[in-house]
């Protein structure tokens, strides 16, 4: 399973998040390229379709390849009464044929995007990864190069972390106290939960641009 919260953020603001982050987490950052590539079962493959992601990081010197598959949110009164959504999440590396396979079941591509920006993962208590990205549409078929923005002058930011059936009450509230510390630039919620910017983001990131970032937790 894992736990995720997102939010969104003026690109002006990001080098102030940066910092932020920086000072938070205690480690380095790490450049994404991702390009992501959706796809969908065709209705041969059984009566309910199936989604999967096939995600090829291009920030690596040789492109690697992985397929994740997400499944829907965790349902009931508790899960409505927490602020992180918790769903299952199937992960696994794959080889450069990953997307001929999949074709060759009978997927076809539904979507596709490229996430460009960086990502910090670190331990608080749990492992957390916090994701700031531009998120862009390909014009044609995979050509990533000329990928423009969906949300110009906006970019995505996501934390995650995994969990388990056994421990997620605890994964969630170590995400949501990490999360309240980027509550003065960004404002994180369940995905598919629009909040938009926040208020105070201009007047923190100024604070944030002149002091440093602060002291690591």
């Amino acid at each position: 399973m894992e736990c995720v919260v997102q939010g969104i953020i003026e690109t002006q603001h990001v080098e102030a998040l940066e910092i932020l982050l920086q000072g938070l987490c205690g480690v380095q950052k790490e450049r994404l390229r991702i390009h992501e590539l959706c796809l969908k079962s065709s209705p041969n493959l059984g009566a309910v379709s199936s989604e999967v992601q096939i995600l090829c990081d291009l920030a690596q010197p040789e492109p690697s390849w992985t397929v994740r598959h997400v499944g829907g949110s965790m349902r009931g009164t508790g899960a409505e009464q927490i602020s992180v959504l918790v769903r299952p999440m199937v992960e696994s590396k794959a080889s450069k044929n990953v997307l001929r396979f999949f074709y060759a079941l009978g997927y076809k591509l539904d979507h596709e995007l490229l996430r460009v920006g960086f990502a910090f993962h670190f331990q608080r208590g749990v492992q957390i990864t916090v994701t700031v990205s531009s998120v862009n549409k390909m014009l044609k078929l995979h050509a990533t190069d000329e990928a423009v923005p969906v949300t110009p002058g906006m970019q995505l930011v996501e934390v995650t972390a995994p969990a388990t059936s056994e421990n997620y009450t605890e994964v969630v509230a170590a995400v949501t106290s990490f999360c309240e510390h980027l509550a003065p630039l960004l404002h994180l919620s369940k995905p598919g939960i629009s909040t938009g910017v926040v208020p105070t983001a201009a007047a923190a990131a100024a604070s944030l641009m002149s002091d440093g970032g602060g002291t690591t937790l």
